[in-house]
């Protein structure tokens, strides 16, 4: 089958995740201090930045994946649940996380929690690009085999990038969350490679 209607059904929980992540912050109801109430919010603001900025990313490389991957069966529109269903356990991830550093207790914990989402996220990404270009056998003509191995080394990294942050956080918390925070740029930026690119058409023989 073609991955119209997967692509389009997962921008759409994208969508919804990246959304729920403003329920987290909760208005003041003290408004007499607001700015003071607003301030303590910090936690609240830290999670849905990193957040956002995360499930934009795993979207931004979702997509660009799925330049690549042409056709789709059933162990693919699987792996790709999994991956969603993950998507949108961040925002609960993020809430934990929020109420962990506003508190100051069990903030090992949020963190910890946080960074096995991020882990656990990783598997089922690169479980689908890599079960799609096994034998090239999903992938359409815009990427070489060669290409594609390149593309999942980089994706490899994910997951052990995440778990060092994960265990740096559960020996400093703020020291995790700074590892998460770096790796956002880290996988916003593209490949030297530039393996994001449309094949151009062929030039005519002159």
């Amino acid at each position: 089958m073609k991955t119209a209607r997967l692509e389009a059904f997962s921008d759409g929980v994208f969508a919804i995740a990246i959304t729920l992540l403003i329920i987290e912050i909760k208005v003041p109801e003290d408004t007499s201090h607001l700015l003071t109430k607003l301030g303590e919010l910090w936690p609240s603001y830290l999670g849905f930045v990193i957040s956002f900025l995360v499930i934009g990313l795993i979207w931004a490389n979702h997509h660009a994946m799925f330049d690549h991957i042409v056709t789709a069966d059933r162990t693919l529109l699987f792996l790709n649940t999994v991956l969603l269903m993950l998507v949108v356990f961040i925002p609960f991830s993020a809430g934990v996380l929020a109420a962990g550093f506003r508190t100051g207790e069990s903030e090992r914990t949020a963190v910890v929690l946080y960074g096995v989402v991020l882990i656990a996220g990783g598997i089922p990404f690169n479980a689908i690009w890599e079960y799609a270009r096994r034998n090239h056998r999903l992938l359409g003509p815009t990427i070489t085999p060669a290409e594609a191995k390149r593309i999942a080394r980089r994706f490899y990294l994910g997951p052990i990038l995440y778990g060092v942050g994960t265990l740096l956080g559960a020996l400093v918390p703020a020291l995790g969350i700074a590892v998460f925070a770096l790796l956002i740029p880290y996988y916003w930026l593209p490949p030297a490679m530039h393996w994001f690119r449309k094949p151009q058409p062929a030039q005519p023989a002159e």
